[in-house]
This record gives C-alpha cells, structure tokens and sequence, in this order.
C-alpha cells in the first residue's frame, strides 16, 4: 500500500429498529484490521443514501426504489398494535383488523408497513414521525400499528404493545450498489447469511500448515528398535549349519 492510499473501511447504514449488533461483533472478530462505521438513515432517505455513496451497505426496509441496488431480504417482522396499558387491547393476546375498526388508528407520514386497506378510524392529522405518533398514544388519542423493533425502540413504561394477526409485515433487506460489489460487501453478505469462516467466501484466519515432507530415497536407514525381530532365529545362534551346542570331548585310549 502507497502513502497515497486510504487504509480500508467499511460503512453501513441501518434504518430505526433495526439492531446490527450481533453481525458488528462477528466482523470486529474476522477484520479487526478493518473499522466498521455505522450510518444511521431514516427507511425513506436510505436507498438514496446508498446510490449517493454514502455507505457501501445498507440494512433498510422493503420495499425500496431497486434503481441500481441488490437486496437480500433477511427476516421478516412481527406486526404489533401500540396501546396504553389500561386499554382493553391489553387485556387480550393478540388482535385483528377488526378488533380496531371502532378505533382511532395513528397513520404517521414515515409509516414502515404499506397498506391496502388501514384498519379503524382516521386521526383528523397525520403525525409527522412514529416518534409523534407514539406520544398521542401515550396521550390517549389513539392507537398506532408498526413493525415490533419500533415498538420496542419508542418503548415507555405506559404502554405495551400485542401482536396483529391480519396486518401488512415489514422485512429488513441487506443492499448496496450492483455495480460495487466489494470484496468487503462480500465479507458482510457473508456474515448476515452466516457463513462461517472457513467457507468458500470466507478468509482463513490462520495460515494453512506445509505438509511434512517425506524422507528421500537413498537416505540413512533407520536401525530397528529395541525389542524388534531381526530375520534370525535367537535359538540358532550365528546361523551357521550344524552350529549349536557340542557334545563331550571323546577320550583317548
């Protein structure tokens, strides 16, 4: 590397309720060499952010304009209903569309979930942010259906939140720029897929091992251990014919 040359890192956006914490610690443990930047991006202005360069990856919300970006869908969300916690929503495990039809339902102007049909009432203003809209719950003016990570991100002591069995899900995708496939987009398309290091893509994190040699031809020969058969008989004694034990010596007449 020159002195001219910037030493590489690696940004990724992430929009609100999404929690990159798990894959961050995994690529601090296989590139510590490389720093990982965290780039906080609202879901509107977040594939914009991408095609301006921003950040090399972003974890975003679908569905996002696709215009020169890839997407990995990743997992799908839970859908829930924010309400007080005195109100009778709480008292029950989960709800439906019709459960909400006499109710006031907040429709923020950055709502993560796309409707076909909204389910209750509409407030007669739409809160600008989740954020707003939370706060009028709270207030009692009404209630507010989101993907469970913002209903746990806006968390307060006040309010609980129990899950919708008919509404609209959002899923959280993995996205960058086609035509900057990095190798280190790569390393992190990895991770968020769970490739262990030692997969095709993944980098070894040790060195492979030389094989031992074996010895030459012609080399010394090693002499037989201890204890190990020599090809002779110990009971035959040199080995020659006849050899063995003599008999008594004759005595002269």
């Amino acid at each position: 590397m020159t002195g001219s040359q910037a030493p590489p890192s690696f940004r990724l956006a992430y929009v609100p309720g999404v929690t990159p914490t798990k894959w961050l610690r995994t690529w601090d443990e296989r590139l510590p060499e490389v720093p990982l930047t965290l780039v906080p991006a609202s879901a509107a202005e977040a594939s914009d952010l991408l095609r301006a360069g921003g950040a090399d990856a972003g974890l975003v919300r679908l569905p996002i304009d696709r215009t020169g970006l890839s997407a990995i869908p990743l997992y799908t969300e839970t859908t829930v209903v924010v309400v007080p916690k005195d109100h009778v929503v709480a008292a029950v495990e989960e709800v439906s569309a019709d459960d909400l039809a006499d109710e006031i339902v907040m429709h923020p102007l950055d709502d993560a979930l796309e409707w076909e049909h909204r389910p209750g009432q509409s407030a007669n203003e739409r809160p600008a942010t989740t954020g707003d809209a939370i706060e009028l719950v709270a207030a009692g003016v009404g209630l507010l259906v989101v993907p469970q990570s913002l209903a746990r991100l806006h968390h307060r002591k006040d309010l609980t939140y129990r899950p919708m069995t008919d509404g609209p899900q959002s899923r959280i995708a993995l996205s960058w720029l086609e035509d900057r496939t990095t190798d280190l987009v790569e390393e992190f398309i990895g991770i968020v897929r769970g490739r262990t290091v030692n997969s095709t893509r993944g980098r070894p994190l040790t060195p492979a091992q030389p094989k031992s040699k074996r010895p030459e031809k012609g080399g010394t020969r090693q002499k037989p251990s201890a204890g190990k058969p020599t090809g002779k008989n110990p009971r035959q004694g040199s080995g020659r014919p006849g050899a063995g034990k003599r008999g008594r010596p004759r005595r002269r007449s």
